[in-house]
């Protein structure tokens, strides 16, 4: 590939995807930066600097998704890198027999529809343009990084949406490397485990505490700018593909 990659990162305006963006724009990248409009979106962005523009995008709407293609097109020419961090989580037991009600199904719709069909969005719409690419010396046109999580294998009490949505990313990882094969496009997941996140930080020290501890070693929850690394390192070896890496310090849950 080229030297400057043009990268696009959903759920790019906090956690997961605002280290990615940071770490991609120190490498050199060029970023398509898209989270939902009323993200802090566009703050981080005028943070991180010129090689960054914010699109507003919600990864269901294929006219969203299609916008910020289109975009990254017209301001760069070509797109190299897909990271799809985007995703939402819910805590609800499928039923709750105190209370005499069932899980909310609009909830567990929203969930797959954000975490599931907003990644295989992504990915449909941003393949054309991955695919214009000329080829590197490995044959290769662009790159596929997708967030799944230990839900995925160790969904817990109250997470069957979030481990429904998060399996189906691992699962769909090996089909995806299969499909685009042919055209040079490597696919990989990411199942981070616990890490210092938004989606975490409302919880109390008590709470981050305990999930630190279950943690086998280093006994703390992950930092963003260590998944960061991993989407870096995916980038830079060329011979990972169709591949669910774990990045969770061994947690495992029973």
């Amino acid at each position: 590939m080229s030297k400057t990659l043009v990268s696009l990162v959903t759920g790019a305006a906090s956690g997961l995807g605002k280290a990615t963006v940071e770490r991609l724009v120190k490498d050199g990248h060029k970023v398509i930066m898209c989270d939902l409009p009323s993200s802090q979106g566009q703050t981080v962005s005028d943070i991180i600097g010129s090689s960054t523009n914010f699109i507003p995008t919600d990864v269901r709407s294929e006219t969203d998704v299609q916008n910020a293609i289109d975009i990254c097109k017209k301001l760069h020419g070509k797109l190299d890198l897909i990271v799809n961090c985007a995703g939402r989580s819910v805590a609800r037991k499928v039923y709750n027999f105190n209370k005499g009600s069932p899980h909310s199904l609009e909830e567990f719709i929203d969930v797959i529809m954000v975490n599931t069909v907003g990644t295989f969005n992504v990915i449909r719409l941003g393949a054309a343009l991955i695919g214009a690419n000329e080829t590197d010396e490995n044959g290769q046109r662009g790159i596929v990084i997708n967030t799944s999580g230990y839900s995925a294998y160790d969904g817990q009490m109250g997470q069957v949406a979030l481990a429904a949505s998060k399996g189906a990313i691992s699962a769909m990882t090996l089909p995806l490397a299969r499909d685009m094969a042919s055209q040079g496009i490597r696919h990989c997941s990411i199942a981070p485990g616990l890490f210092d996140t938004p989606l975490v930080q409302h919880m109390p020290d008590k709470v981050r505490n305990y999930f630190a501890d279950l943690t086998p070693f280093p006994k703390r929850l992950g930092n963003p700018e260590e998944f960061a690394k991993l989407v870096i390192s995916i980038v830079d070896n060329p011979f990972l593909n169709g591949e669910v890496i774990r990045l969770d310090g061994a947690i495992r849950f029973i």
